[in-house]
């Protein structure tokens, strides 16, 4: 019941924010520096906010899964009110209003990703599927907020309606659970032993450079609304797919299997829509992989763990619109950061007990 709860409010949240942001009215330098500031906070502070919830959960005052979902509520509840209250200030001063409401979206955003990230990852199980039933349907939600913004509003009283359903449901869940709500995953490492920082790194560069690479490929079928939303569709199955798949063969073969033709068919075949979106479902598999390796790696650190990624991902975003490559030069630069991805994970496993 949460893990379906958490998709769609994830859903929501992701359409809220993009909706607003562009069906606010900007235009020009103001809009492109609401973006990048809805950007920073939404994606780059994940890792300081799961760090700060770790160590409150890490207290264990509150059971872990019930604190982490009202958080969740909270963050939801953020994204709602500065698309509803934010707006009204418009009148008076259009330029406060407009960062005031990216400011409170976003920070609502990168709350409500952690905080949900946390619930996911403390009742997976140790599994991976999870993770990619909770991030998929996000996808989504940017496509529609990107595609119809006027429905912004519409979006977050839908949105402060599911953050009340979620109160009462994380309180329902959680009522009398023993301990502190962290059940004992079979996460495949000792909690005394080292940090293994070396994959840890390695897995959130090989977000950032993955991110440097797709900001590259070009698809060029891709020109009207259901165009986009096919698209999103096959990002959505890759996503969705992959943590089952990891479940299934192992990290390291789901990598093998999906990153390697990834590469090819995004480096070469941008033009084709159906191999450009076979592509795309088989490099968004890996995205609940990466997630789920990180957790194994820091059972103790959910929050950091599923905001390490997040953090990695709008640097590398930033620096693929700056780099212009085309023709060859710019396949060897998808190819090259594919595979950077794909060793990061092989490397990966080799640190988690009991898994290949």
């Amino acid at each position: 019941m949460i893990s379906v709860f958490n998709a769609i409010a994830h859903f929501l949240v992701d359409g809220v924010c993009v909706s607003a942001v562009l069906g606010f009215g900007a235009e020009g330098m103001m809009l492109s520096d609401a973006v990048v500031l809805y950007n920073t906070l939404a994606f780059s502070t994940q890792c300081a906010v799961g760090l700060l919830l770790d160590r409150i959960n890490a207290k264990g005052r509150v059971p872990a899964v019930r604190l982490s979902g009202l958080l969740a509520c909270l963050g939801m509840s953020l994204v709602a009110a500065g698309t509803l209250v934010c707006p009204l200030l418009k009148a008076a001063d259009p330029v406060l209003a407009l960062f005031a409401m990216v400011t409170v979206v976003g920070l609502g955003n990168s709350l409500f990703h952690v905080a949900g990230g946390i619930v996911t990852l403390e009742k997976s199980g140790g599994k991976a599927a999870p993770l990619g039933v909770f991030v998929a349907p996000g996808a989504f939600g940017v496509t529609l907020g990107t595609l119809y913004p006027n429905i912004a509003l519409w979006l977050a009283a839908a949105l402060a309606a599911f953050a009340v359903l979620g109160v009462a449901l994380y309180s329902k869940e959680t009522r009398g659970s023993a301990g502190h709500g962290r059940a004992e995953l079979n996460t495949g490492r000792n909690n005394s032993e080292p940090f293994p920082l070396a994959p840890a790194v390695l897995l959130t560069a090989a977000v950032a450079v993955r991110a440097i690479g797709g900001s590259t490929a070009a698809f060029t079928w891709k020109d009207t609304a259901a165009d986009a939303l096919i698209l999103t569709l096959f990002v959505f199955l890759g996503k969705a797919l992959g943590g089952f798949l990891c479940d299934r063969t192992g990290a390291k073969a789901s990598a093998v299997v999906s990153i390697i033709p990834a590469a090819v068919l995004t480096a070469y075949f941008g033009h084709s829509m159906g191999l450009s979106l076979a592509g795309q479902l088989l490099i968004n598999l890996t995205m609940p992989v990466t997630l789920w390796l990180l957790y194994r790696l820091m059972p103790k650190d959910p929050g950091l763990a599923f905001g390490l990624a997040a953090s990695a991902l709008w640097p590398g975003t930033i620096i693929g619109m700056f780099i212009e490559l085309t023709g060859a030069a710019g396949s060897v630069l998808i190819i090259a950061s594919f595979l950077f991805g794909a060793g990061a994970i092989i490397y990966s496993v080799k640190f988690i007990r009991g898994k290949k």
